[in-house]
Formats: C-alpha cells, sequence, structure tokens
C-alpha cells in the first residue's frame, strides 16, 4: 500500500470488457440471449449436462486469448500511481491483470483456472480446453467458476475492502447482479461513489454518474478526480 495515498475501490462488471470485443451476457446480444443461462451458468444446469457447461466455457476461454486489455483497463492500472487502488471484478476474464492492475479480486471466478468439484483444488491452465474425463482431485475438472446457486467465497472479503474505500467507483455494472450489487451499500457513508455506464443505473446511494463507455468514463474520472493518468 502507498503511504498517504487514498484508497480508490473499483468495482467492474461487464461492461467494462464489452470493448475488448469480450461478450457480455447480459447487453443486447449477449450470451443470454444466445444460452438459457441456467443450462451453462448454474449447479443444476452443470449437474445436468457437465459436457455441454464445459465445452461453453472453453468456447470463452478461446475468445479470452485473443481478447486485448482496452483503454480503461489501462486507465484502471494507471490510477495505481495516484491512488491504493484495489479493483473488485465480477468478470471472469484476466484482463485487468494483463492491462497491470496489482490487486485483482475476482467474485464469480477466474476463467483461466480449473478446480475440483469441492473447489478446493485449483490450478491455472492458461487458455487450454477442459476435457471431459480429465479429473482433479479424484473428481471431473470443472471451471473455476461462481454458478447460480453457490456461494461468492470471496464476497466477505469484498465488502471488507469496500467498506475501506476513500472513493468508490462502479464501472460497466448494472448492479442488477446479487449479491455484488450489494457492495455499494457498504461504501462509508462520507465516500464520494462514481457510477461510470452509458446506460442509468438504478441505486439507492448519493452518486455522480458519468454516463460513457468505460474508455472515456476512466479518463473523465480522472479528470475529476484531478490527477492525470497520462503523465509519464
Amino acid at each position: 500500500m502507498g503511504a498517504g495515498k487514498k484508497k480508490l475501490v473499483i468495482l467492474t462488471g461487464a461492461g467494462i470488457s464489452a470493448e475488448s470485443g469480450f461478450s457480455t451476457f447480459r447487453d443486447s446480444g449477449g450470451l443470454w440471449e444466445k444460452y438459457d443461462v441456467m443450462q451453462v451458468c448454474s449447479l443444476d444446469g452443470y449437474e445436468a449436462d457437465k459436457a455441454l457447461v464445459i465445452n461453453f466455457f472453453n468456447g470463452l476461454r478461446r475468445d479470452l486469448e485473443h481478447a486485448k486489455p482496452n483503454k480503461a483497463h489501462y486507465d484502471v492500472a494507471a490510477l495505481e500511481k495516484f491512488f491504493d487502488v484495489s479493483v473488485i471484478t465480477q468478470n471472469v476474464d484476466n484482463l485487468h491483470e494483463r492491462a497491470g492492475s496489482s490487486q485483482v479480486l475476482h467474485l464469480h471466478g477466474e476463467l483461466t483456472k480449473i478446480c475440483d468439484e469441492s473447489k478446493r483444488e485449483v490450478v491455472d491452465i492458461g487458455y487450454r480446453d477442459i476435457k471431459m474425463g480429465e479429473c482433479l482431485g479424484g473428481t471431473q475438472a470443472r471451471p473455476f467458476i461462481v454458478f447460480f446457486q453457490e456461494a461468492v467465497p470471496n464476497l466477505d472479503r469484498a465488502v471488507e475492502i469496500v467498506s475501506e474505500a476513500d472513493i468508490f467507483v462502479v464501472i460497466g455494472s448494472s448492479l442488477a447482479v446479487y449479491p455484488a450489487a450489494s457492495l455499494i451499500n457498504y461504501a462509508p457513508q462520507d465516500c464520494p461513489i462514481f457510477v461510470i455506464d452509458p446506460k442509468p443505473v438504478s441505486t439507492r446511494r448519493s452518486v455522480t454518474f458519468i454516463q460513457k463507455k468505460a474508455s472515456e468514463g476512466v479518463a473523465d474520472l480522472a479528470s475529476r478526480l484531478g490527477v492525470d493518468i497520462n503523465k509519464k
């Protein structure tokens, strides 16, 4: 942690990765229009057809290999020059890490990792496919993803991080997926909150809306915070 730096906590959703060409679930044309989410991203769906779910995430992993961090990812990383930045992401991609962010907490798992069915063993596989019959911890290896109907193991840590924020920012999240959407409520009452999204986002907290795409919105945020992220 940088001495004297304010703690900037950033919650990111699918909107920050959309400009990298990585499909989002909830937007028009997103993955939820092509697949029944409960078939490919729920515990019941996995138990009903493991091959379908594993192949679905294999396809996402192949897409991720060719996706690149966009300006918003790089600008979030650049904010570390001025703030103690913690990124909490709802995304399962690794684009924040590839852009240089050093403190990233994944709420919903990580696409480049696999686990056994109890999630006790976790292995980084990069971008290769998971194969049916591939075992880990004596069970079929599965995507290291938090499916619907599963607990979010990093939620308590995320609440802790948000509760310590001096500034809280939401980027590219509809604040419609719980429990992640509830994190905004844990920001201290005197903490300025910014929401960056081209679409209106509903929240009971008093926030400053920056109604722009992530790539434009993070640059606008930096300006409002009085820092020059382009300065060498």
